[in-house]
């Protein structure tokens, strides 16, 4: 199994999610809230996350009200939180903060 496949100890999602603002860990899976102005600038989020998460073969579970955009990050084939999952959110997180400002 890949290195990054492996999942995460409790202790060590919190800690890798401490610099992601917004970020929690619940259930299994971490999970965060964004909000823009508009409808089309959630859209524009979305679609930079669906190619950024394509690139990587790691998919998110979201949803998507208006101007709001919830997304759920784990990896069903490791049951749990890996480091694929912090990357991601990452790349997520410094992609809200480009659109938001």
């Amino acid at each position: 199994m890949d290195p990054m496949d492996q999942p995460l100890k409790i202790d060590e999602v919190n800690d890798a999610i401490k610099i992601l603002p917004g970020w929690e860990f619940v259930n299994g899976r971490i999970r965060a809230d964004f909000q823009f102005n508009t409808f089309i600038e959630a859209f524009s989020f979305i679609t930079a996350v669906a190619l950024e998460s394509e690139k990587m073969n790691h998919h998110p579970e979201w949803s998507n009200s208006y101007n709001k955009v919830h997304i759920e990050l784990v990896t069903h084939a490791s049951q749990g939180v890996t480091e694929k999952d912090i990357l991601l959110a990452r790349k997520i997180q410094h992609l809200a903060a480009i659109r938001q400002g």
